[in-house]
């Protein structure tokens, strides 16, 4: 069997996702609202029917998988018992996970729904913090977040001590602070301000990430409960091309067919809030300073703060709400390197905080609340259960070793059946979120990263905060792929080869029980375009390490160069690419030199470029490339906010 976790639940502080949206009326459609996997806005609330539909099938795959267990162990554990009781307790495991899934998403719409506050009586700031990454990076944020509705104060919180972002934060309208000491990581700098800011709630922004407009509007009205400490908004993203993100290309845009992060943060999040459990995720979150400075501040003890601090508020019985509506949106993982250093950092934080809060077992917080913790972070186990997958079927073929003594036809008509409802129910709970493919391959690819971080809840050792790196590298390289995905793909074919030579009778072996040996060759294939799959997507060269910080945008949008007309090919906060026409007519103009773009936006704004290179296209056109000219950051902020938090 394959892992029953639909998508290992990103952990806390993952600090990079979100996007704009308005209020959106209810559909008639109700019930595949949850289903529309792209969606931004907050979904309207699931059908009776389909609610009833998910949850029976749901039920039926746990006592079906659990009668299943029971005569797995009752009847067929009789031989190479090694190796069987190890494939009995992997399904076991796997029970536990559909389980814990199944609590998890039993309801996604108990949240309350409170109307837009445009005037609160409260005193609000938001708070930026910043390390090193590039101007490209953080003047959208701050751009956006400085007009926001209602009025507020906008932080940049720059660990970096640079000149040019305090430079930048003045001439945005935004308040500029820098602590003498950086200890202690994102933690620390936000406490750190906690001391200088003024404020009753504060809203907090990883430096990528873009707030829409009425991000405040629409998340400030739960704080009308005094009990309140934290409103989390889902993170989405606006590379839509990232290594985390599978697209398809449209005439003049990428469209997000999944996300790996969706699953979490638009079903599993706000699932969580019928237990009174959904946590801070470190971004794109409004959280009341009461309640921080009644835990101490922000946890400063493991690299996963948010969770480690919310854990902390539930337990002097502070309330948590997921607002399910994207509302800010970030930068995600471009490449697999960033990948893996988010995932190692979560991963660590996760077992870090089992260790100094143990949420599961220790006192204050309630049964369902223990559950909804030892869900998201006991998940992260699930890579143990993969690797266990993917090495039974190497077990089989290379001992003939028989961990399922039972005929073939009766194993075959079980465990069909059995997989089968799984899958089903497993689909319906993740609400189109989570597609099984996408979601087996990724399980792949993290699978060492995960092993890595988890070995720490018993061999502990100090991990500082490592910052995903947003800044360009300083060369395009493709990326190494895991080790561990090498070894499994090098065995595997080893494996291939003993099995073949000892159906030929040319090793000392001799598989008793044939139809075992010639279905873990069937698995084996199955693991081997998975692992195959998972190494290509690494070391593919879309997802190289780019020397570009700045992310492009495909809009297709009309403009105008120097007044001719033309359109946008892309765009990012560094430059664009324009398509012109060739005009006959036209006088001839040097390639090089200061060029002046049109743009749309808020109402028509103008932005001074110098040409980098010009090439003729198919069509009889001309691709212009441009460079913007420093000195416009405030039109670049327009620019950031009509393309980023719309």
């Amino acid at each position: 069997m394959t892992a029953f976790e639909a998508a290992t639940p990103p952990a806390p502080d993952a600090g990079r996702d979100g996007a704009a949206a308005g209020e959106h009326a209810p559909r008639e459609d109700v019930a595949s609202e949850h289903a529309l996997v792209g969606a931004t806005g907050l979904p309207a609330p699931e059908s009776k029917g389909r609610l009833a539909v998910i949850r029976t099938t749901a039920l039926v795959a746990i006592v079906t998988t659990a009668a299943y267990l029971g005569w797995r162990i009752g009847f067929t554990v009789r031989q190479s018992l090694w190796l069987a009781i190890a494939l009995w307790l992997l399904e076991l495991h796997a029970l536990a996970g559909l389980g814990l899934f199944t609590f998890s998403l039993w309801d996604l719409d108990a949240a309350p729904r409170p109307r837009p506050r445009r005037m609160p009586n409260l005193r609000v700031a938001l708070l930026i913090p910043t390390y090193d990454e590039p101007s490209e990076v953080l003047l959208p944020t701050v751009a956006a977040a400085v007009p926001l509705s209602p009025a507020h104060e906008t932080w940049v919180l720059d660990d970096g001590a640079r000149p040019w972002v305090e430079e930048l934060s003045a001439t945005l309208g935004a308040r500029y602070l820098a602590r003498p000491e950086h200890d202690h990581g994102k933690a620390g700098n936000l406490n750190d301000a906690l001391a200088h800011v003024d404020a009753d709630v504060v809203g907090v922004l990883d430096a990528d990430h873009v707030p829409a407009s009425g991000f405040l509007e629409h998340t400030l009205g739960y704080f009308d409960d005094p009990r309140v400490a934290v409103v989390q908004t889902p993170q989405e993203f606006y590379n839509s091309d990232s290594f985390e993100h599978r697209t398809r290309s449209l005439l003049s845009r990428e469209e997000s067919l999944f996300g790996e992060q969706r699953l979490f943060y638009r079903a599993i999040q706000p699932g969580k809030n019928r237990w009174d459990a959904a946590f801070w995720c470190g971004t794109s979150a409004l959280v009341r300073v009461e309640a921080l400075r009644e835990v101490g501040g922000v946890a400063e003890e493991t690299v996963t703060e948010d969770v480690h601090t919310t854990i902390r508020m539930h337990r002097r019985g502070w309330r948590t709400v997921y607002h399910n509506e994207v509302l800010a949106r970030g930068l995600a993982a471009r490449n697999a390197e960033e990948y893996f250093t988010q995932r190692l950092r979560w991963g660590t934080g996760a077992m870090q905080v089992l260790h100094a809060e143990r949420p599961i077992t220790g006192p204050g917080l309630g049964f369902a609340q223990r559950l909804a913790y030892a869900s998201t972070l006991l998940g992260w186990f699930d890579s143990w259960r993969t690797l266990g997958y993917l090495l039974v079927p190497l077990a089989v073929l290379f001992t003939g070793a028989v961990p399922i003594q039972a005929s073939a036809l009766t194993f075959g008509v079980l465990f069909g059946a059995t997989f089968l409802l799984q899958r089903i129910a497993l689909s319906l709970l993740a609400r189109g979120y989570a597609p099984q493919s996408m979601s087996m391959l990724f399980e792949v690819v993290r699978m060492q990263t995960v092993l890595q971080a988890t070995s720490t809840y018993v061999v502990r050792r100090a991990r500082t905060f490592r910052v995903t790196a947003k800044a360009g590298a300083s060369e395009h390289r493709r990326v190494a792929a895991p080790p561990i995905l090498w070894a499994l793909l090098w065995l595997s074919g080893a494996s291939a080869v003993w099995f073949a030579c000892t159906l030929a009778g040319l090793t000392p072996l001799h598989y008793t029980v044939a139809w075992t040996a010639y279905g873990a060759a069937g698995w084996l294939a199955f693991n081997s375009v998975l692992v195959g799959a998972a190494i290509a997507r690494v070391r593919s060269d879309r997802f190289a390490v780019d020397r570009r910080s700045a992310v492009r945008l495909r809009i297709g949008t009309p403009v105008t160069l120097d007044g001719r007309p033309g359109y946008i090919r892309d765009i990012s906060m560094g430059g664009a690419q324009v398509r012109i026409p060739v005009d006959s007519n036209a006088r001839p103009q040097l390639v090089g030199g200061t060029r002046e773009l049109g743009l749309p936006f808020g109402g028509g704004m103008t932005l001074r470029c110098e040409e980098r290179g010009r090439q003729p296209i198919g069509d009889g056109g001309v691709l212009v490339r441009l460079r913007f000219l420093e000195g416009q950051e405030r039109a670049l902020g327009e620019l950031a906010t009509a393309l980023l938090a719309t």
